[in-house]
């Protein structure tokens, strides 16, 4: 069918119609609206589906995960006010027990013992996978949870998948959190059980890793050991990272609800934990770091749905402008945290995380 040659309404007729706006908006329909009008992109509502580009079994999580409304719970639920304490309390019950209960499927073969042990001032769950590998080397696991969610069974859970993937002994830190326990509470515990696992390993036989908080808390410890003058681990990985409490990048707009794990912004929660500590201070927003002074080898992870995609982007740019050697691994329509553990995107996600691992370690 033959195009229009009307031109839309609000548009210069110096600009013929042929089925696509012309990039410039003219002074006339700009004068027909508010000024705040143009600070953004305007977008109706509409229905995003599963993208056909997936697994199936990526498809069947993100749809599972998204209510007959078509609105996504999330997996923490709305937020109190930083100083509702009460109201977090009741919350951290409720989210602890829901974590775990996802977890539960993942678990379900997992062999490595655990024990818990004291180590620098910290709580620190010792995971040995059954065939354990060589004893000269160890990972680090910095669960997440928002920086206030995820201690006790979750991080103990963590810590044996971790060794189940890796075959070596895995130390999970059980970091205090909020209310009760603000920053710099977790970020000391976790710099605590380090400095005393420098004694039982070398450092360039030491990997650390955590997801979301978890890689907000590895990052800020690796570049604090460094400002305290201790050597830094062989490597880091950042699994959706919380690297911006500031929440300033793009994804934190444009990949609201889209997340379905995330659907919405975490910013009391971040006022909660930082306890009037300015946001953009590195220790609590590693992605504004210094790491042109030294920083681990990094793998870093995020998915194009998840609200973290733009942690993920800036520290990659970050790490390489301080030529900083660095991967950075996106998946497909993936939300923060993956597609529950049991797709084919997940299970090639845990390759490149079992290879990353195993060549900082030289094997």
């Amino acid at each position: 069918m033959r195009a229009s040659s009307a031109s839309p309404p609000g548009l210069s007729t110096s600009h013929r119609w042929h089925g696509t706006l012309p990039l410039r908006i003219t002074k006339e329909r700009r004068a027909n609206v508010a000024d705040q009008d143009y600070k953004g992109v305007r977008t109706e509502g509409r229905l995003i589906p599963p993208p056909v580009s997936i697994s199936a079994e990526a498809r069947a999580h993100l749809e599972a995960m998204v209510g007959p409304d078509g609105i996504p719970a999330g997996l923490l639920g709305a937020n109190p006010s930083p100083d509702d304490h009460p109201a977090w309390r009741e919350l951290k019950t409720i989210a602890n027990a829901r974590i775990i209960e996802m977890m539960q499927p993942r678990f379900a073969s997992v062999t490595s013992t655990v024990e818990t042990i004291e180590l620098g001032g910290a709580r620190v769950h010792v995971a040995t996978p059954a065939n354990a590998g060589p004893d000269d080397r160890a990972y680090v696991d910095i669960h997440g949870g928002a920086l206030v969610y995820g201690e006790g069974e979750m991080c103990r859970m963590g810590a044996q998948l971790q060794a189940m993937l890796h075959g070596v002994r895995v130390y999970g830190i059980d970091y205090r959190t909020p209310p009760e326990h603000p920053y710099p509470a977790a970020l000391d515990d976790c710099v605590g059980a380090y400095r005393a696992l420098l004694d039982r390993y070398r450092p360039d036989r030491l990997v650390m890793g955590g997801s979301s908080a978890g890689g907000n808390l590895a990052a800020a410890l690796a570049l604090r050991a460094r400002d305290e003058g201790l050597p830094l681990p062989a490597s880091l990985l950042l699994m959706t990272p919380e690297v911006d409490l500031t929440e300033s990048g793009d994804t934190f707009q444009t990949n609201q609800r889209l997340d379905v794990v995330l659907p919405r912004p975490l910013m009391n929660t971040n006022l909660l934990y930082a306890a009037g500590h300015d946001l953009a201070d590195p220790y609590l927003s590693p992605l504004f770091g210094d790491f042109t002074k030294g920083f681990p080898r990094t793998l870093i992870q995020a998915g194009t749905r998840d609200l973290f995609l733009s942690n993920a982007v800036r520290m990659h740019r970050a790490l390489r402008r301080a030529n900083v050697p660095v991967e950075l691994h996106i998946f497909e329509g993936m939300p923060h945290g993956g597609f529950g553990g049991s797709s084919p995107e997940d299970a090639e996600l845990a390759g490149e995380v079992k290879r990353f691992v195993r060549e900082s370690w030289g094997a």
